[in-house]
């Protein structure tokens, strides 16, 4: 049954949190609005949740921003706090999430490649 609950909060978590880049709230300058909340991850004592953040931009700008949002960590768990009413909010820890940007790829590689094989009609 816990589990249950840790995974509602993971992704209440995650919607209020892409809310809030989406929005524009967070003024760090490092954050850029591409970002994206691919997960959440929530410890079973709720004690603290790791915001796994990713982006189709190049590697660099996904690093600044997930230093960008740490800085932010204390103003995006209050207002969590605030959001969702609990008794205790986790505390936050950002880490880089490679899987959209690496699939980003994988479908302009899969594009060229069925660019290069196709065969020109001929009539």
């Amino acid at each position: 049954m816990a589990e249950y609950r840790t995974e509602r909060l993971g992704l209440l978590i995650q919607e209020k949190i892409a809310s809030l880049i989406v929005e524009g709230k967070i003024k760090d300058p490092r954050v850029n609005p591409f970002l994206s909340v691919s997960r959440v991850e929530v410890s079973r004592d709720l004690s603290w949740a790791e915001v796994y953040i990713s982006t189709f931009r190049p590697d660099s700008s996904l690093a600044k921003s997930v230093k960008g949002l740490q800085s932010a960590a204390g103003f995006i768990q209050s207002h969590l706090a605030r959001e969702m009413r609990i008794r205790m909010t986790p505390k936050l820890r950002f880490c880089e999430d490679h899987s959209v940007g690496e699939a980003f790829k994988m479908v302009q590689l899969l594009d060229t490649l069925v660019d290069n094989t196709a065969e020109p009609e001929t009539k």
